[in-house]
């Protein structure tokens, strides 16, 4: 069957996979995600299905040259059907915390497995995050505190650190707001007798 290979330079996505006794070999796919969104959103293809879509050309561009099981993921922010990239800036970070204040939106997190070339799984995690009204002297201080690690994520948080404090309800597994659904992931790698049942 061959390796493991997770088409991402995720460190969050990679540590997941490690931290469940996964061993994986990380392969940066270099697509041109940028292009793609602005391509797809000139469609107005919906955020839940850019995501899948980027996630799909991530794991099929790796499992095109190498054999095993190819792990492609994608996340994206999606408030009231606005797609929130990961902020180019602080300015930027600041913009969106002051967008999702006092509002609910959905990670919409894509998770692909490609095979000789081709998806041979797929699976989207939704969950739902609720921020609670955030003053300006609140959101100054926690990017000052953070710094440009915001920049690393959608939405400007790291739920594993201090951005537990930006939310007041939280309905989905911790592991699909990180960045990868994994437990669907180990079931399908049960299924394939990857893993033991």
């Amino acid at each position: 069957m061959g390796d493991i290979i997770l088409a991402s330079g995720s460190a969050s996505r990679r540590a997941l996979l490690a931290g469940a006794g996964i061993e994986a070999v990380a392969v940066k796919p270099n697509v041109d995600e940028d292009a793609a969104k602005i391509a797809m959103r000139a469609d107005q293809v919906s955020v839940r299905d850019q995501a899948m879509k980027l996630a799909e050309m991530k794991a099929v561009k790796i499992s095109r040259t190498r054999p095993g099981l190819v792990i492609g993921g994608d996340q994206m922010l999606n408030l009231d059907g606005v797609a929130f990239d990961k902020p180019s800036d602080l300015d930027t970070a600041k913009d969106h915390l002051q967008k999702l204040s006092g509002k609910s939106h959905r990670l919409e997190t894509a998770i692909i497995v490609a095979e000789n070339g081709a998806p041979v799984w797929r699976y989207l995690a939704r969950p739902k995050l609720t921020v609670r009204t955030l003053s300006n002297a609140f959101i100054d201080k926690y990017i000052d505190d953070c710094g440009v690690s915001l920049l690393q994520t959608v939405g400007a948080y790291q739920l594993e650190g201090p951005g537990a404090q930006l939310f007041s309800e939280i309905e989905g597994d911790y592991f699909s707001i990180l960045g990868l659904p994994l437990l669907p992931l180990l079931d399908y790698f049960r299924i394939r007798n990857v893993l033991s049942s």
